[in-house]
């Protein structure tokens, strides 16, 4: 699987002025990143620059004495709200490496807050194109070739530039029309500097008491490694188009642009020249004549026939990504990232899907733990009524009538702060879904996703795969898995009554006045110790006057006026506390 990109690199026949940078864009942007003589000391401090920053914001968001006129949560989400902007600002600045984890993050709604996500969501990788000689370069030193060799024409205006590489048009000798896509040049030295940056950066954040309380930084920042460096390969992206190819064969309404391997390699990548509209271009499509109905219907049909039959889907669906020919068969571009289901990943989502079905949220946190997605802890019970909650939810309207935005949207926002780990397939599945949906009700307000995922869910369901998944196995399975524990019952409770024996078995209590009473202890301690702290400085302030030091003197005061507001909340905070029931 290649990276998330909300704005992968992809080209139409007449791009726009959104998807191709002006020449006034190329002059006014100052990346440093993309100067030939940027060092990777001057690389660092400015990465450094942006954490230590963005740390110390976070170490303000949290204070609730650091907003005017006292915290609310409304006053927090606008501060979050302009902390995202400001960081998906900064990412851009950063550049490629940077760009690209922050569209992975966008995925990550079970990681971060509502506002980071729908501002890394909008994250655009338009960036300068670089020059032709450049690309004249690259092609050359990867083929062997010259380029007149090589076509019999190339266009040296980009038809798309993005962060990673830009697309140009060519022509074969044989008068094939093609584009070729070139990889940026220094890229690869520029994701190893910055990985290694952020391998410490992640380290900081593995170890804090807070940020790292629950999170597995290190194993996402490896997943984004791999994402990253497998996007950089042009040859893995290559079998990608031509394996999702082969997947739709047999249908004559999904068409994918062939690979010219003689003329590919790690850093070029030649595609079929394949021109269409671009699926969002409603008006472009209407006069055509095209059908809008049919178009929304097709794009959900063609992804869920990669997900749930073929196991390879393509990840990253944006409009950018789809286009249409004049006959109406959908287009794909850009498959550099790609996403597979294994078998087990597919019998683990049907597990879910049938704990779903009958509303049994044990049965769902059985087989998301099971998934990897749910990190197992001391007490589920929060967790248990959260995945309830929402279940009974889910099922108050009937299946084709749910919103998969709105679905998904709920379950990250019971998921965050939640021992929920979801693995990175589920992510782009779920956004793959949302992107969909709101692609189809661009092209037909009254499309419902869930409306033509419908009967391939229940073929699903029905199925009798060899995976056993079919209705008759669940209930063959169930009843094998109630009479098993019927008859293992009596050996268990002897098990637990030799463990209880043994000493094995720890059972913890909890009183919530005893926990209200040693907190009310440890604050009167701080509160002791500010005191002495108080009485201390005024004590040294009053020597220093009586010795006419005065400055030091107004020092001393400050720390006695310092003290003096800290036990003033700390007396609030007692009286709050006393006054709770």
């Amino acid at each position: 699987m290649s990276a998330l990109s909300q704005t992968s690199l992809s080209y139409s026949p007449n791009p726009s002025t959104e998807e191709m940078p002006t020449a006034m864009e190329i002059g006014k942007a100052r990346y440093q990143w993309n100067r030939d003589h940027y060092s990777p000391l001057r690389r660092r401090t400015d990465i450094w620059r942006f954490v230590f920053t963005f740390v110390a914001e976070l170490w303000w968001d949290a204070k609730k004495w650091s907003y005017p006129g006292g915290y609310s949560e409304e006053k927090r989400r606008k501060r979050r709200q302009k902390q995202a902007v400001w960081v998906r600002e900064n990412i851009l600045e950063l550049g490629p490496t940077f760009i690209k984890v922050g569209q992975l993050f966008s995925t990550r709604g079970d990681l971060f807050p509502v506002e980071y996500v729908a501002e890394l969501t909008k994250l655009q990788d338009r960036v300068p194109a670089f020059s032709f000689d450049r690309v004249k370069e690259i092609i050359e030193s990867d083929t062997g070739k010259s380029l007149t060799e090589l076509f019999a024409s190339f266009d040296p205006t980009p038809l798309a530039a993005a962060s990673l590489g830009q697309v140009h048009r060519a022509q074969l000798h044989n008068g094939e029309d093609v584009v070729v896509k070139v990889q940026r040049p220094g890229l690869k030295q520029l994701f190893t500097i910055d990985l290694a940056i952020l391998r410490r950066i992640t380290q900081y954040f593995q170890n804090h008491p807070r940020w790292g309380r629950g999170r597995d930084w290190l194993g996402i920042y490896e997943e984004c490694c791999r994402i990253l460096w497998e996007e950089t390969d042009y040859l893995l992206e290559g079998q990608n188009a031509d394996t999702f190819r082969r997947h739709f064969r047999d249908f004559d309404w999904v068409r994918v642009p062939k690979v010219y391997w003689r003329y590919t390699s790690p850093r070029v990548l030649t595609l079929e020249y394949v021109p269409g509209i671009k699926i969002s271009h409603y008006e472009a499509l209407e006069a055509a004549g095209l059908d809008r109905k049919r178009l929304a219907r097709q794009g959900a049909e063609a992804y869920l026939e990669q997900l749930l039959n073929n196991g390879f889907f393509h990840a990253d669906p944006h409009p950018g990504n789809i286009a249409v020919a004049p006959d109406g068969a959908m287009i794909f571009y850009d498959f550099g990232m790609m996403g597979r289901i294994t078998a087990n990943v597919r019998s683990g989502l049907m597990e879910t899907l049938f704990g779903i079905a009958e509303k049994n949220g044990d049965r769902v946190i059985n087989s998301l733990i099971n998934l990897g997605a749910l990190q197992p802890t001391g007490d589920m019970g929060p967790v248990r009524r959260s995945v309830q909650y929402m279940l009974d939810n889910f099922m108050d309207k009937p299946f084709e009538e749910q919103s998969v935005t709105a679905i998904s949207d709920d379950l990250y926002e019971i998921a965050y702060d939640q021992p929920f780990r979801f693995p990175a397939t589920f992510t782009f599945v779920m956004r793959a879904f949302s992107t969909l949906e709101g692609v189809g009700k661009g092209l037909d307000p009254e499309f419902s996703f869930m409306e033509v995922a419908q009967p391939f869910a229940m073929d699903l369901m029905t199925n009798n795969s060899s995976n056993g998944n079919s209705i008759l196995d669940e209930l063959g399975r169930q009843a094998a898995q109630v009479s098993s524990t019927a008859l293992g019952l009596p050996r268990r409770i002897e098990d637990t009554i030799e463990k209880l024996d043994r000493g094995d078995i720890r059972v913890r209590v909890r009183s919530s006045e005893s926990d209200r009473i040693l907190r009310r202890l440890g604050m009167v301690q701080m509160l002791t110790n500010y005191s002495i702290l108080l009485v201390g400085f005024l004590v040294c302030g009053t020597i220093l006057i009586v010795n006419s030091k005065v400055t030091l003197a107004i020092l001393a005061a400050i720390a006695a006026g310092a003290m003096a507001i800290i036990l003033l909340r700390l007396m609030r905070q007692i009286n709050r506390y006393d006054r709770l029931p």
